[in-house]
C-alpha cells in the first residue's frame, strides 16, 4: 500500500513538473520584441497583417519576391521596414507569423504564399533563428526557390543544400553577440561554395530588424539607419546580378 501510495505522489509530482515546465515554455515565447517605430525612423504607412497572418508588401509587376523570417520572439512587424524599402525596388516582399513565435516550428510556412503564385521567382530567408528555417526549407525544397538571403544567421548541417548551386547571400554584423562573426565562419560549410558573404562593420544583430535591444547582442557602432540600409542596398544589389548572371551592371 505504501508502495502504491509513493508511486502516485511521483507520478502526480511528474505531471505537475511537466504542465508548468510546458507552461513557463509558452509564456516565454510569448514574450516578444515588438516592432519600435519612432518619428526619428518610421514607415510611410501603418502595418496592417493580413488574415492569414502574413504581412505582404507588393510591388506593381514584381519577378521576384522574398519571404522574410522573423527572428525567434521577433514580431514581423519589425521587418516592415526592410520590405517597404525592398518593394520600392521592386521586390515583394513576405513576413509571416510563425508557430509559437518560434519560426524553426514553421518551417514550410513558405508553402502558404509559394503555393499561390506560381509565376513569382521566389527566395527565401530570414534573420536569426528564421534564416536557420529558411535554410532548411531551401534543403528541402530547391527546386521551389531561386535563392536564399541569411540576415546575421547561418545555416545547420544539411542534406544538400551545401552541395548545391543555389545563390545564396550572408548578411552579418561585425559586433552581432548572437550569431557572431566566428559562428558565421564555423557555419560556413553548411552552405554553397558560392554563397556570397557581406560583413556590415559596426553592425550588431538586433539592427536587422526595428525592435531595440536584445540579450546577448553588442552594442552597435552604427545607427539603426546605416545598417538598416546598407542591408537593403546589399539584398537589392545582390538580386539585380541574378539578372546579369553575377556580373556588375
Amino acid at each position: 500500500m505504501m508502495k502504491r501510495n509513493l508511486f502516485k505522489r511521483i507520478l502526480v509530482i511528474t505531471l505537475l513538473v511537466m504542465v508548468f515546465s510546458l507552461l513557463g515554455a509558452y509564456i516565454w515565447t510569448q514574450l516578444t520584441y515588438d516592432a519600435q517605430y519612432s518619428s526619428e525612423f518610421e514607415l510611410d504607412q501603418e502595418v496592417v497583417p493580413l488574415d492569414n497572418g502574413w504581412i505582404l508588401y507588393t510591388a506593381d509587376d514584381a519577378e521576384k519576391g522574398f519571404i522574410l523570417y522573423p527572428g525567434a520572439k521577433v514580431e514581423p512587424e519589425a521587418y516592415a521596414f526592410i520590405a517597404q524599402e525592398l518593394a520600392s525596388q521592386n521586390i515583394t516582399v513576405a513576413i509571416p507569423s510563425v508557430t509559437l513565435n518560434l519560426p524553426i516550428l514553421d518551417v514550410s510556412k513558405a508553402e502558404e504564399i509559394i503555393g499561390t503564385t506560381a509565376d513569382m521567382e521566389w527566395y527565401i530567408g530570414g534573420h536569426s533563428m528564421g534564416g536557420a528555417a529558411a535554410a532548411m526549407y531551401a534543403d528541402q525544397h530547391l527546386d521551389k526557390v531561386s535563392g536564399l538571403i541569411l540576415l546575421g544567421s547561418y545555416a545547420a548541417d544539411n542534406d544538400v543544400l551545401s552541395q548545391s548551386d543555389l545563390p545564396v547571400l550572408s548578411i552579418s554584423g561585425s559586433e552581432d553577440g548572437l550569431s557572431t562573426p566566428s559562428k558565421i565562419k564555423e557555419n560556413s560549410s553548411h552552405l554553397p561554395q558560392t554563397a556570397e558573404f557581406v560583413e556590415i562593420e559596426g553592425g550588431n544583430h538586433a539592427q536587422f530588424g526595428v525592435y531595440g535591444a536584445q540579450s546577448g547582442d553588442k552594442d552597435a557602432k552604427i545607427t539603426l539607419s546605416e545598417q538598416q540600409s546598407t542591408t537593403i542596398q546589399t539584398i537589392v544589389n545582390w538580386l539585380r546580378d541574378r539578372d546579369t548572371g553575377g556580373e556588375d551592371e
